[in-house]
């Protein structure tokens, strides 16, 4: 399972608008992430983030994009190609309050069962993959059932904002997997917690 994060320098992966407009947009970064996707998988969902998807990205495919880029101006190529690959892929949303989802492969949970979760990590397929999601991250994180954490570092100081992880009791040591920078000023790194970490 892995999540996904664009954050600040000082760790925000929102405003404190809640807006995403602070991010620095990267062509090598999306081209990259464009490249890797291969069959469609399973993403999980908190209702804020899940919602901010569905008014994006099943709008952008084909010619004209019917939907702004709440990031940056414009649709490129990339993006067309990871619209293609969430459109296709199951979306899985815990919210006590929403009442129905309707996008395609969407199926709603009112409550987060982490032994749910983990049985569904045990099922063939590629990576889980959890993309804002606040509260779920912290869940999962608190849980310890995220496998690799993937923060992009935005060349950006927001002053305040909201981190993707909080309220989580115990301490995580992490292992650096990569640490990538590129052209923007963007900077990857992929963390795995050190207890799921095979040995040698």
């Amino acid at each position: 399972m892995v999540m996904f994060n664009r954050v600040s320098a000082e760790g925000y992966f929102t405003a404190g608008d809640g807006k995403l407009d602070w991010t620095v947009p990267d062509p090598a970064l999306d081209q990259q992430a464009a490249s890797r996707l291969a069959e469609p998988g399973t993403m999980l969902f908190g209702r804020k983030t899940y919602d901010m998807f569905e008014s994006f990205w099943p709008k952008i495919t084909g010619d004209a994009p019917t939907a702004p880029n709440p990031h940056a101006p414009g649709v490129s190529r990339e993006m067309k190609v990871m619209a293609d690959w969430i459109n296709a892929s199951e979306k899985l949303v815990f919210s006590r309050t929403k009442k129905n989802v309707r996008w395609n492969n969407s199926q709603l949970f009112h409550e987060l069962d982490p032994k749910a979760v983990a049985a569904l990590k045990q099922k063939p397929g590629p990576d889980i993959m959890i993309f804002g999601s606040g509260s779920i991250v912290s869940q999962l994180t608190a849980h310890g059932l995220i496998d690799e954490y993937q923060f992009v570092v935005a060349p950006v100081l927001l002053g305040t904002g909201r981190p993707p992880i909080a309220d989580v009791s115990k301490r995580t040591m992490l292992e650096l997997l990569e640490a990538k920078a590129y052209p923007a000023g963007n900077v990857m790194l992929r963390y795995a917690p050190k207890a799921n970490r095979p040995l040698p």
